[in-house]
This record gives structure tokens, sequence and C-alpha cells, in this order.
């Protein structure tokens, strides 16, 4: 029996639920961010961490709209790096046209999730970009 309500991140540090939002791992010696898991913090060498959730909305600091991908990814799209209070977050824009004229540097953007599918036991991966605030 399969319950269609099952829903997975697409990455570890996606927190699902009523207040989807990133988690950052913050080294305690200096702050510095990662997505990953860490042995040693690669800007200070510490041992030691904290898990911190990642502010929802922030601005784009670089992007590039991408034309040509992989076979069987569709483009164009928009790859960017957002600062979210400081912490900086690499994400696709998403739910706008893919263009210079929609996607800007200085663009206010919020945390956004979105169905990459589902398997044939119905459990449903989610996956995250940001659109426009």
């Amino acid at each position: 029996m399969s319950d269609t309500s099952t829903q997975i991140p697409m990455v570890d540090y996606l927190v699902l639920g009523d207040d989807p939002h990133l988690q950052a791992t913050k080294c305690t010696s200096c702050g510095s961010a990662y997505f990953d898991r860490r042995n040693a913090c690669a800007s200070c060498f510490g041992t030691e961490f904290s898990t911190e959730p990642v502010a929802t909305e922030g601005i784009v600091t670089a992007f590039s709209i991408v034309s040509f991908a992989a076979p069987g990814v569709p483009t164009p799209f928009v790859a960017a790096v957002i600062d979210c209070d400081g912490t900086q977050v690499r994400g696709n824009i998403i739910n706008c046209e893919p263009d210079a004229d929609t996607v800007s540097l200085g663009m206010a953007v919020k945390l956004a999730t979105y169905s990459l599918g589902a398997d044939s036991a119905g459990t449903e991966a989610i996956g995250f970009g940001f659109e426009p605030a």
C-alpha cells in the first residue's frame, strides 16, 4: 500500500513542511556556512558546527541564462547566486521568464519548492529554486 502524500527533498539541506527552508551547517568559530557535511571548516579549520535555518528571501548577486545543457534538461533556464541574509545560495530562478528583461542583479527573490516527479510507490521528490518576491 503506497502513501501518495510522502515527499522527500532533493537535497539533505532542504527542509519541507509548513515552512519550507534551507538549513546550513555553520562553523561556530568563524560563521562560514556550508550546505554539505564537513569535518573541518574550509575558512578557519574549525571542527565545531551548528545547524541553522537560512533566510527564505534574498537578492540575486550573480546569474546566467543557460541556453545549452545536458540532453533532457529543458533550456533556457536561469542559474543564480542568491544572498540570503549573508548566506550565499546557488539555485535556479523559477516561475519567471528566463531573460535579462525579467531577471536582474539586485532582484528580490524568495524560496520556492516544486515537484520533480513521483516514483511508482507515490513518493514525490521536491526541489527548490527562487522566484521573484
